[in-house]
């Protein structure tokens, strides 16, 4: 029987409902702290709470948190979050990318550089096995999806062992997957050793597409059965929203409406309401979405049923642990 594991529990898909698929709520990433880059730190697990709480009153029902441990999370606060707020949050075992790795690990003497080339790949999935069906980070608040990355036009070769690492564990427990693409690139290469690994691409999903709005890399990735995150929404200083909405209606056009995920990303003080007034979680629910309707049925689509499929059956789909 399907299932999705939430942080305070499993669920059935059908319980999702809204769902935003891929977001930060509270995250200190070490790499980030020690170079002083306050903005990259969501450290007010307070103001945190107020903007999920105002998602939820907005409708959304579901947030997957997609923060690692190397990029600074903090399963305990989240967790609290969820409880308080009532908003189901899918926490994120795993890793990220690359060059966060230069950071050193909290409470320890090395780096997560260190620790990762020193692991083998064995160990390295046992360890985000661990996450997924014991815990994480001391609790036992367990991930619901595992995630690798990889860096800008490149994948290192620490970068493949994480890769390994993460598709042994998705087979290992069921967990979908998530990729991380520095700026939407490098995920028909990382497909090569999804396949070599025997992992189906119907489990995953590649995050960061708007970044890279190239449609014909973006139908290459949706042929493979894999999903791809339009997670950059209201973020006009990489692509307006016209840019970004095409691309999803182009993939909807030619039969991949299934298969589209939508988020914003809020990984930064100056993207949530709570720490600068911005735009922050409730915007795509509360405005984002009606012009994508409105656009949809413009190029002659069924923008609610686009809708409803982007934030509710295509999460569920996503998300559910294949076991």
């Amino acid at each position: 029987m399907a299932f999705v594991r939430t942080m305070r529990g499993d669920i059935s898909p059908q319980e999702m409902g809204f769902t935003y698929s891929h977001e930060h709520i509270v995250c200190v990433p070490a790499y980030w702290k020690e170079r002083g880059q306050d903005d990259l730190l969501l450290d007010d697990p307070e103001k945190s709470l107020a903007e999920v709480m105002a998602a939820k009153k907005a409708g959304v029902d579901t947030i997957v948190d997609a923060t690692a441990i190397d990029y600074g999370r903090q399963p305990q606060a989240v967790y609290d979050i969820s409880v308080k707020t009532g908003m189901h949050i899918i926490a994120t075992a795993g890793f990220n990318k690359g060059f966060l790795w230069d950071a050193k690990m909290p409470g320890q003497e090395c780096t997560y550089r260190q620790w990762i080339d020193g692991a083998s790949v064995e160990e390295l999935t046992r360890f985000i096995i661990g996450e997924v069906e014991v815990g994480m980070q001391g609790t036992d608040i367990r991930g619901g999806q595992v995630k690798f990355g990889t860096g800008y036009n490149s994948i290192t070769p620490l970068e493949i062992k994480t890769i390994r690492a993460a598709c042994r564990a998705h087979l290992a427990t069921g967990a979908p997957i998530h990729a991380h693409t520095e700026a939407g690139t490098m995920a028909l290469e990382q497909i090569r050793y999804l396949k070599e690994e025997g992992v189906e691409l119907s489990r995953v999903s590649f995050g960061h597409m708007d970044r890279n709005p190239d449609t014909y890399y973006h139908l290459k990735i949706a042929e493979t059965g894999a999903f791809l995150c339009f997670d950059g929404i209201a973020k006009v200083k990489y692509n307006p929203e016209s840019t970004r909405i095409k691309c999803i209606l182009e993939l909807a056009r030619r039969g991949h409406q299934k298969q589209i995920l939508v988020s914003g990303d809020t990984a930064r003080k100056s993207y949530y309401h709570s720490y600068t007034w911005a735009l922050g979680l409730p915007y795509i629910k509360e405005q984002w979405m009606g012009r994508l309707v409105e656009e949809a049925g413009q190029w002659g689509l069924d923008g609610e049923k686009l809708a409803e499929d982007i934030f509710i059956n295509n999460p569920r789909q996503c998300f559910s642990f294949n076991r």
